[in-house]
């Protein structure tokens, strides 16, 4: 019956709404019933799009009168918050709890809409504050091209007019149904918003856009750059037609088309007459030449061109293998032809067509024009266009032809500067245009990377000189766009090049947020070269300018000498020092603009000089002290004499002083990397730059990214530890570190050793890079999206930061160390307690100490999915004499707190409070993954045999009202005997004691956390995080005992345990394993015996224990052999860490890191064969395997030929077989780092 009722509210909204005259509101009117003894009572409501933040919500009013049912609610829904298959769920913000009747929506609140029961939760106040895309019709700023006079049309861009604009939008399926529309601020301050308008003047709900030739309209900057004519359409699918835009719109000025004057109605109707064409198209019959898209044509005559004209019958059947298909089209006057240009919308299940020949006949002139065709247009064909153009020969005129452009397309060095978005350019010449294309094979394996320059070739009718581009993407929303370099269009007629200079970001939430951008031709390529040369230099001064600040010192580095910069007491220069040479340091003592004097901090009588092209040392304040700062692409300097200019420091190899002519070029250098001392000093605030005008930012949700902007929120104040070693903390979030964690880099550190970082300066381009001192190797770096990530160190520059100081810090005291001890700890902890409490309990604390009370506290983590929390939790206790204050949950009883399913238990001493009535509970969780879910609170007063009872069951932090709490008031419940209740008794069945026995062996103990895995013969447990050793757990000649509950995995047959190789001092030694069954008593002893490390037995850090079964012997362990075949492909190497899992018909082996090659030094070299072993207890038959690296970003892949897996058992041997051939890599194949691999056959030995 559900289904039905949908179905139906599908069915019929769009009749409804098409039929019957809206209100305001959009909802169908109904007749009113008034009430006076039942007012109707009205709620406002906001409804928000699942998963879409740019979506700025609808606002509606919900009354009987307005809405009978909950299905009428959907409908009308449906026609405002854009969705695939319409509004047919309603859910929470959260997307927790689903809304099924009118009655449950309250007054004021928000609700997420989707389209399935699966929502993606919303940032409502991110949706709330949504920018406008488009606020005027102003156009983009660029340098106005002097066009020739027949092309003065064609260089007004659709969509830069700064009047408002009239559009033509016609009917989806229906080209009869149009409208003229006029385009002003007030029906477009959004997308949505222009869509809204468009539902009212159409008279149907319209949710999407189409260009005339069928492609999709996404965003506003699409809509100004059409051709001045668009498709409306609901939620179906693009439906070709006869939309010519010429026939209802004269008067709207086109791209690349002059507008034609008639002298009389009557001749105005004679040339409308006079466009009829007869076209016969013949279709290749090749195998599979037919095709199941629909097929455009486009006129270019010399007055104008037509609008792509839809080639269409009734009978569905045209353009299929070996048919000739006739069409009579009219265009109008377009002149003289010269051109066509014919292509496909790439739809249906086989959109692939080869096209044979094409004739055109002139039905008025009687003039026909034969085209022999014989070409592919297909994506997955010869160079992938699906439109081809060809010129026309007409007598006494000279043929066009056929040109190749070669497109080159830079993408800039920002982070995140690539796109996965598709894009489009329009080129424009004094010969018409070439049409919307598709930018879609490159020459790359991957198109628009970060850096990167991708060539593309485009075919058309040769185009004359060229004079602008139109160039854009279809990726919307902020963080999904593009940073453009360039354009570069070879033309191999005239052997030209065209250069069109952008830098500039095609993003919507970056700079003015267009994906659509208009770029005139550079006069030149000297001009376009000096241009690029001479903003990257004032970008890089930008940057760099902060260093020559008066008060400032400063090193000089040479690259060719590996040497700093002196001046020694004589006056003579060199740049062979070390770096802590007192010779090498020069103080700013004048700064104006890029002109500095740098006066030696040894010797201050003496500052660097030039004179007469000599370098040397000269009293300071002289006329040849004054040299001026040129930055280059490379963060290198040049210091050049304002006295005398074009003379630069310049040194040889040897580091001595030398002029242009005294050496070969090659011989000499001109660049220094400048340093500044004291950058990192303690409580300094600083950036780090990750790029020109980029830096590292903590994001709102703790992560952090290196595409921030360099400004406040991207600042960091420094925490000095000791020598080169510091912490980070957020500026703008305080006591937000940075820190590498887990495997995460991110800023929700609070100030431990994960948040200590070794600073390595690199000279060569004086950036730094941040080491972790809890996981030395493991640098923060940056994904291609700006991401921040742990790496390994490499020279590719995503480890590299470039700091700029914004406030100078201060050197610590004498005798006092950075690290803040435990008694500073402790006092710290003392003190925040104290701050929070009430004034009740610091009078009653004068009285006397013996009223002081000690509460526990147990607080109960649900066992809901993700229910627990590594955030801080606080909780207050409230009672009749007054409160505790807020505390600070910090001592549980567990290893690790407020894990799922988990009874922590805490004890907070304060006056007594006499009865308690309610418990205020606090969770600052930073991110949603950190959110935790409290099932309730019990306290226990000691000499009572009754406890507080406080329920929760929600989650913390929580939304209401559209704003997000992190403290919930929780009032007592029930009183109740402390006795087990028969319920416990249920939930403790499965319970089981686990007993971990570590060695007494000398650093037997871990510091790693430590997991463990139970297999029954129904399913499997785990991972059970057991605990880490950081937290006096597993140490030498020590048993561990955990309570776990092992329920409806059936009888056990095997454990496995290990750790994450974490800590200072991660290798355990394992005696014995001991599990005993709470319920029966039954104890099983696992000896072990046997180190668990990163250096014993070939790196494994898992260990499997098989145990007895009832009337059956302990399954073997086995030894399975790895034969890892890397393919020869160039490139097919890798150094990432390679994880593989086996699986067989009796479970699986875990995830098994690939540590050490038994047969080679290096492993995973190209077309190398590596050996591993790993022990697990037998698996059976082998079916598959999973295998994994961590390798990222480009060349960091692996291209994996085959796995051979060896083993062997008592009742025989087997040597199964996994084929591959395929890339591990985020930049080939399908982008994937992980395989599944199944068995091809099985040798039996």
């Amino acid at each position: 019956m559900l289904q039905f009722s949908v179905k139906m509210s599908e069915t019929s909204s769009t009749s409804i709404s098409m039929i019957h005259r809206t209100s305001s509101e959009g909802q169908v009117p109904s007749p009113r019933h008034l009430s006076i003894m039942h007012p109707v009572v009205a709620k406002k409501i906001s409804f928000y799009k699942s998963g879409d933040p740019q979506f700025g919500g609808v606002r509606v009013v919900v009354n009987p009168r307005s809405f009978k049912t909950f299905d009428a609610l959907l409908d009308n829904l449906s026609r405002k918050v854009p969705l695939p298959f319409g509004v047919r769920n309603i859910s929470t913000p959260r997307g927790r709890h689903s809304i099924t009747r009118l009655e449950e929506l309250e007054d004021g609140e928000s609700y997420l809409c989707s389209h399935r029961r699966k929502v993606q939760p919303v940032d409502l106040d991110k949706a709330r504050r949504r920018p406008r895309p488009w606020h005027s019709s102003r156009a983009i700023s660029v340098q106005a091209h002097q066009a020739p006079p027949t092309a003065a049309a064609a260089t007004a861009a659709p969509g830069m007019l700064r009047a408002p604009r009239k559009l033509l939008v016609f009917r989806n399926g229906d080209p009869k149904m149009r409208r003229v529309v006029v385009m002003n601020r007030r029906v477009t301050q959004s997308f949505q918003a222009f869509l809204q308008h468009l539902t009212e003047v159409m008279r149907f709900p319209v949710t999407k856009l189409y260009a005339t030739d069928g492609r999709k309209v996404p965003s506003l900057q699409a809509v100004i750059l059409s051709s001045g004519a668009v498709v409306a359409a609901g939620r179906e699918p693009f439906k070709p037609g006869n939309y010519d835009i010429q026939k209802y719109l004269h008067s709207a000025r086109l791209p690349g088309i002059s507008h034609h004057v008639y002298a009389k109605g009557s001749a105005r109707s004679e040339s409308r007459k006079s466009g009829i064409w007869k076209i016969s198209i013949i279709t290749s019959d090749l195998p599979n030449s037919g095709t199941s898209s629909q097929i455009y044509i486009i006129l270019y005559g010399q007055h104008r061109s037509s609008a792509p004209i839809y080639l269409y019958g009734t009978d569905g059947s045209q353009f299929q293998d070996g048919h000739e298909d006739v069409f009579t089209i009219m265009v109008g006057n377009i002149g003289t032809l010269f051109k066509i240009r014919i292509g496909h919308t790439n739809s249906g299940s086989s959109p692939s067509w080869h096209c044979k020949e094409i004739q055109l006949w002139n039905m008025n002139s009687g003039k026909e024009f034969y085209i022999p065709v014989q070409r592919w247009l297909a994506q997955d064909q010869e160079d992938g266009e699906i439109c081809r153009e060809f010129p026309v020969l007409n007598k006494g005129q000279p043929i066009l032809p056929v040109t190749v452009y070669e497109v080159h397309v830079a993408t800039g060095e920002r982070w995140n500067a690539g796109t996965g978005a598709s894009v489009y350019i329009s080129i424009y010449g004094e010969k018409g245009d070439s049409g919307s294309r598709q930018l879609f094979r490159s020459k790359n394996s991957f198109s628009f990377l970060r850096g990167q320059t991708d060539t593309f070739s485009l075919e058309a009718v040769h185009l004359g000189d060229l004079y602008k581009i139109v160039i854009g993407h279809d990726g919307v929303g902020p963080g999904n766009g593009w940073f453009l370099d360039d354009v570069v269009i070879k033309d191999p007629v005239t052997n030209r090049e065209y250069a069109f200079f952008c830098h500039r970001w095609l993003d919507q939430g970056e700079d003015d947020g267009k994906i659509a951008r208009e770029l005139h031709v550079m006069d030149n390529s000297i001009i376009f070269a000096s241009q690029k040369l001479e903003l990257n230099r004032k970008e890089t001064w930008a940057a760099e300018r902060w260093k020559f600040m008066k008060g400032n010192t400063l090193q000089f580095y040479n690259r060719l000498t590996g040497g700093f910069v002196r001046l020694h007491p004589d006056g003579t220069v060199d740049a062979i020092g070390e770096k802590t040479d007192k010779y090498g340091l020069f103080d700013v003592i004048f700064n104006r603009g890029n002109i500095c004097i740098f006066q030696s901090h040894e010797i201050r009588h003496l500052s660097l000089a030039i004179d007469n092209s000599n370098v040397t040392g000269m009293a300071t304040g002289g006329a040849c002290t004054e040299l001026r700062v040129l930055y280059q692409h490379d963060h290198c300097a040049l210091l050049e004499s304002v006295l005398d200019p074009g003379h630069v420091v310049t040194v040889d190899h040897h580091g001595k002083i030398a002029d242009e002519s005294s050496a070969g070029y090659a011989d000499l250098s001109k660049e220094f990397v400048v340093f500044v001392k004291g950058v990192f000093l303690n409580s300094a605030v600083v950036l780090l730059a990750t790029s020109l005008c980029q830096a590292l930012c903590l994001q709102p949700d703790g992560s952090c990214t290196g595409v921030g902007s360099q400004s406040e929120k991207s600042y960091w104040k420094v925490h000095k530890i000791s020598s080169g070693i510091c912490m980070f903390e957020s500026v703008k979030n305080e006591r937000m570190y940075l820190r590498i964690k887990d495997g995460q880099c991110d800023g929700t550190g609070t100030g431990d050793t994960d948040c200590h970082f070794k600073i390595k300066k690199n000279l060569e381009n004086a950036s730094i890079s941040l080491e972790s001192m809890k996981s030395p190797g493991l640098f923060v770096g940056l994904q291609p999206d700006g991401q921040a990530k742990p790496v390994i160190y490499t020279k590719n520059g995503n480890v590299f930061f470039y700091p700029q100081v914004i406030k100078f810090g201060r050197e610590n005291p004498m005798g006092m160390s950075a690290t803040p001890s435990q008694e500073e700890e402790k006092i710290h902890e003392s003190k925040n307690q104290q701050e929070t409490l009430p004034e009740s309990e610091a009078k009653c604390s004068l009285l006397s100490s013996a009223a002081i009370v000690r509460y526990y506290v147990d607080v109960h983590t649900g066992k809901l999915k993700q229910a627990e929390t590594e955030s801080e939790v606080s909780l207050c206790l409230c009672g009749e004499r007054g409160d505790s204050g807020l505390r600070l949950l910090d001592k549980s009883n567990m290893p690790v707190k407020f894990q799922r399913g988990q009874t922590d238990t805490f004890q907070v001493e304060t006056v007594s409070l006499g009865k308690l009535q309610k418990v205020l509970l606090h969770c600052e969780a930073s991110e949603e993954s950190q959110y935790w879910y409290c099932e309730k609170v019990v306290v226990r007063e000691p000499g009572t045999a009754s406890e507080s009872v406080f329920t929760c069951e929600r989650w913390l932090p929580f939304m209401s009202q559209g704003t997000i709490h992190s403290e919930i008031e929780l009032y007592l419940e029930e009183m109740q005997i402390n006795h087990q209740p028969k319920i416990q008794e249920e939930e403790n069945e499965g319970d089981w004691k686990v007993t971990i026995v570590t060695g007494d062996l000398e650093n037997a103990g871990t510091t790693a956390t430590v997991s463990l895995y139970v297999y029954g013969e129904a399913t499997c447990s785990g991972p059970i995080i057991l605990g880490s050793g950081k937290y006096q757990l597993f140490s030498p000649n020590s048993a561990d005992i955990f309570k776990i509950n092992l329920k409806d995995i059936g009888e056990i047959y095997k454990v496995r345990i290990g750790h994450d190789n974490s800590g200072k001092d991660p290798a355990w030694y394992l005696e014995e394993i001991r599990l005993e069954n709470i319920d029966t008593c039954e104890v099983y002893c696992l000896a072990v015996d046997s180190w668990i490390a990163e250096n014993e037995n070939g790196g494994d850090l898992w260990k499997e224990v098989p145990m007895a079964r009832t009337n059956k012997a302990p399954l073997p362990v086995v030894v399975y052999e790895i034969y890892m075949y890397t393919g020869r492909k160039p490139g097919a190497e890798t150094e990432a860490n390679v994880v593989i899992n086996l699986i067989g018909t009796r479970g699986d082996s875990g995830n098994r890191r690939l540590h050490k090659s038994q047969n080679n030094t290096v492993k995973f070299r190209r077309g190398q064969v590596d050996i591993f072993s790993i022990e697990a207890v037998s698996l059976g038959k082998l079916k598959k395997v999973l295998i994994s690296h961590d390798g990222t970003g480009p060349g960091n892949g692996w291209f994996l030929e085959s796995i051979i897996v060896k083993s062997e058992e008592e009742d025989g041997s087997q040597e199964v077989l996994f084929p591959c051939n395929r890339w591990l890599d985020e930049y080939q194949d399908d982008g994937r780092t992980e395989r599944e691999l199944f068995a091809e056959h099985e040798v039996s030995l």
